[in-house]
């Protein structure tokens, strides 16, 4: 597996679902090696969970700008790949996003490694369309790993279609393979007193928001939803874990609306104290503007928080309305609020909503069913794989006895 990022190195969602699937497809047997950016504080090579995880330790000169360090970083990528290869044959080489796309692409046409590819994301989705020369060339490089890859995996329905409106890829070459959590994470006792004693009195209620500081994600939404919420439930705090270059600006926003008061931008949170943090509160929120999955929604769901989100991307693949969560309309700050309150003000929809996203956490969107289904499309490009090979070998054998044909007919 290839990817920019990797625990502890964590920018976004995509590092949490590289290290669960190649954890659980080590469990199943599968000889999983990750090689990735390095972080401070971390070995070149090391093992965990069964997992080999090899950090590019040659990124280190001061670049000029990002996408010198992205080019810098696939040489470093195929330094090591190479070697690995070298010492051992891979199977697959599997391909997270578009910053990994040179170093795919040597893999598979050089030394001849079928490939598979995770959309995770588009610039065309996070930026509502493409709008400069960054992101025309980023754009460009997703459709470039999409016609590459022999099987390009997407976390939602949403993103099935997205990638055929944008790139023109078939129906047959994209497989669904959603994003999972492990309930188990969250199945330990916790007393939430203390931590809710910080922000709240004994009847008051807490709504969490964990994911990027970014627009996209439409926190601004949720801010604007603050006032019509506290009218109704005063003493309501909203906890907002997570940093991004918009943080700055929702801390200005929140100061204008007159709301800092109740609004807590706590940066970045560990996965200790976060998991400490979903035990605490009453809802969690989801207000994105884009999201391919949102897999911050089936933390939630797995740590029995009632969710309350967007009806934009992959949120719809999961989250039903009323049955698994609450769902809004993307973007208007009174429909966020209105959704808040079902939750907030009806405890009993709110065990409804635990009890019904907890069982389908269990039993459909978890790490083990989705290896399985991960493991099938490695099983799948193989066979397929194969099948060209032989064919082509059958052309070149058929081609050779056709020119010694000729060349004894010359004679």
């Amino acid at each position: 597996m290839l990817s920019w990022e990797y625990p502890p190195r964590i920018i976004g969602g995509l590092a949490r679902v590289v290290w669960a699937l190649s954890r659980e497809l080590a469990l199943t047997g599968v000889e999983v090696h990750v090689v990735t950016a390095d972080h401070p504080g971390q070995a070149e090579h090391e093992v965990v969970d069964g997992v080999h995880i090899h950090r590019v330790k040659t990124q280190t000169d001061t670049t000029p700008d990002f996408l010198s360090w992205v080019n810098r970083f696939n040489f470093g990528l195929l330094q090591y790949a190479i070697k690995l290869h070298q010492e051992k044959p891979f199977d697959i080489v599997h391909a997270h996003d578009w910053m990994v796309t040179d170093a795919a692409w040597v893999l598979k046409s050089g030394f001849g490694i079928p490939m598979v590819a995770t959309m995770h994301a588009t610039e065309a989705g996070r930026m509502h369309g493409i709008h400069n020369d960054l992101q025309r060339y980023i754009h460009q490089m997703e459709w470039r790993l999409t016609f590459e890859a022999w099987e390009v995996i997407v976390n939602s329905h949403a993103m099935h279609g997205e990638l055929q409106t944008l790139f023109g890829l078939p129906a047959n070459k994209i497989a669904v393979v959603p994003n999972g959590t492990d309930p188990s994470v969250f199945d330990f006792q916790y007393d939430a007193r203390q931590t809710r004693s910080r922000y709240v009195s004994e009847h008051q209620q807490i709504v969490l928001y964990v994911g990027r500081m970014v627009r996209e994600k439409g926190v601004h939404v949720l801010l604007e939803s603050v006032p019509r919420v506290i009218s109704e439930r005063p003493g309501t705090q909203f906890l907002f874990v997570g940093t991004g270059y918009y943080l700055d600006d929702l801390r200005r926003q929140a100061q204008y609306m007159g709301i800092s008061y109740c609004t807590h931008f706590l940066g970045y949170v560990g996965d200790e104290e976060l998991k400490h943090l979903y035990k605490s509160v009453d809802a969690v929120c989801i207000p994105s503007l884009y999201e391919p999955f949102g897999i911050v929604a089936l933390e939630g769901m797995a740590a029995q928080v009632p969710v309350v989100t967007s009806d934009v991307g992959g949120l719809k693949d999961f989250v039903e309305h009323m049955e698994t969560g609450v769902t809004t309309y993307a973007g208007d700050a009174g429909s966020l609020a209105w959704g808040l309150l079902q939750v907030l003000r009806n405890p009993e929809l709110s065990n409804y909503l635990r009890e019904t996203a907890y069982d389908k956490v269990q039993h459909i969107y978890n790490w083990k069913v989705i290896a399985r289904r991960t493991r099938e499309v490695y099983q799948k490009v193989l066979r397929e794989s194969e099948i060209v090979a032989s064919g082509l070998n059958n052309v070149v054998e058929s081609e050779a006895v056709k020119t010694v044909a000729a060349k004894g007919k010359g004679r």
